[in-house]
């Protein structure tokens, strides 16, 4: 059984609002472009997933409305021809949005009104084509479908309006049964924030100091589907940084996603594992199919995938890394400890142009995975940026990065520190005790983040757009 999901940038959801949500109170409609995301397999329940994200709004001209009321809207089908026209070039699917005055569900005249739109799609498009359909209710809420023929449609499990904040509409929402857990931290932040988190499939890509921290500390807020990426081994080195892992892991050279799943079996989540770079086509359906992903990855190709993924598929993904300098002295003194945290997203300002990613450290990087033999050749002719020094680390620092990590993810779904606290970027100096919100602006010419072009497209030939 196939099921879907939604994912909408918070600009589009603004403006559907700002469309559908007259001030007469009539009806309204608009259409929503929407690039997809085909998931063979769901990592955590094995089914086939359509996940779609928004790529343009489209109004629907008022001179193509026919009548409107409190209780209906009718418009001409010129512009659902246009939009079917745009989408088939961009291969998108097209959402037909509409307003409901009262009834927070689809109506009959619905049921009967849209397996014609459908057909008419099918004539127009192919016969392969669907149709999403979306109701938006005066208080925000957000229901829809998916027809995948004339007569047969699957309901949308989720809907993720996703921005500076992030808002989940699904059946039941704030309805569920509370679990006795997390009742502290529902007096503290609300039943529905530990709801919301009970659904989200999250990724966690990098399990080291900061990943491993993460990952001990999502299933304490009620996170219970989570999938760890991370090729490397546990070492001695690292053992004083890395939660969940021992010195028997180490000596049996045991994979670190594993060590950090077996640490979370005591608790009722579930836990996927991958040994391998997220580079690798096997990592693909379960990166698309997190709700959020913890970007925990000291390396730049990890990076700068990651850097792609958040906006082609519209998934926040919580960046973060620790820069230590520390003098050479015999007894060393720290210099600077940098904490970052930044946040990737549509209308967020990406890592290359923040200047995070090297993109030659990053050719380097997938060179030595790819081709070893080339890699050593170049590096001796110094041509490839070998590896130095080991960076210094302290697993207070770390786990702290990882802290603000959560944090800001909090924020966004919660608003603890009220509707203007998310941070697009937070440095935290633990030397000067200070913390430093830094915005950042797009380079003009990035492809990225400067431009829509690719926000929402979802799968594209060659991923990611990468040659």
């Amino acid at each position: 059984m196939t099921t879907a999901s939604l994912t909408i940038q918070e600009s589009h959801y603004n403006k559907l609002r700002e469309i559908l949500l007259r001030q007469d109170g009539a009806e309204n409609a608009a259409y929503l472009l929407c690039g997809e995301a085909f998931i063979e397999a769901d990592p955590w329940s094995g089914k086939p997933h359509r996940k779609f994200i928004s790529h343009a709004v489209v109004e629907i001209p008022e001179e193509g409305i026919v009548s409107r009321s409190p209780m209906h809207i009718t418009w001409k089908t010129d512009s659902l021809v246009r939009s079917l026209k745009q989408a088939q070039t961009q291969n998108l699917t097209v959402a037909i949005t509409h307003s409901h005055s009262e009834l927070a569900a689809f109506s009959e005249q619905d049921d009967a009104n849209e397996p014609s739109l459908v057909e008419l799609a099918q004539h127009r498009n192919g016969e392969d084509t669907c149709l999403l359909s979306l109701i938006l209710m005066p208080t925000g809420e957000l229901i829809g479908r998916l027809w995948v023929s004339q007569q047969v449609y699957i309901p949308l499990t989720l809907i993720r309006v996703v921005g500076k904040s992030i808002r989940l509409h699904y059946e039941e929402r704030e309805h569920g049964i509370p679990i006795p857990a997390f009742h502290r931290q529902a007096l503290a932040l609300g039943e529905a924030l530990n709801q919301d988190l009970s659904v989200l499939r999250v990724g966690i890509v990098g399990c080291g100091g900061t990943g491993s921290a993460v990952a001990m500390l999502l299933p304490r807020l009620g996170i219970r589907h989570i999938a760890l990426f991370d090729k490397d081994i546990v070492e001695e080195t690292n053992l004083n940084r890395l939660h969940g892992a021992f010195t028997s892991d180490a000596i049996a050279k045991r994979p670190k996603v594993e060590a950090i799943a077996r640490s979370l079996e005591g608790f009722n989540i579930h836990v996927r594992t991958y040994q391998t770079w997220i580079n690798d086509e096997i990592c693909r359906d379960a990166l698309k199919s997190c709700d959020i992903i913890f970007g925990c990855t000291d390396d730049h190709a990890g990076r700068l995938l990651l850097n792609r993924l958040a906006y082609y598929y519209a998934t926040p993904i919580f960046d973060m890394g620790l820069a230590l300098e520390v003098s050479h002295s015999n007894a060393p003194t720290i210099l600077c400890a940098d904490g970052r945290v930044t946040v990737l997203l549509p209308e967020h300002t990406c890592l290359m142009c923040r200047g995070v990613i090297n993109p030659v450290q990053a050719r380097d990087e997938n060179l030595r995975r790819t081709d070893l033999p080339e890699y050593e050749r170049r590096k001796k002719e110094a041509y490839v940026l070998g590896e130095g020094n080991p960076s210094p680390a302290i697993v207070t620092f770390t786990t702290d990065v990882a802290i603000m990590a959560i944090e800001e993810l909090l924020q966004r779904i919660q608003g603890f520190r009220g509707e203007t606290g998310s941070v697009s970027q937070r440095v935290r100096k633990f030397h000067l005790m200070e913390d430093r919100k830094q915005r950042g602006e797009p380079n003009p010419n990035c492809p990225i983040c400067s431009t829509t072009n690719c926000w929402g497209l979802g799968d594209v030939e060659p991923f990611l757009g990468v040659v």
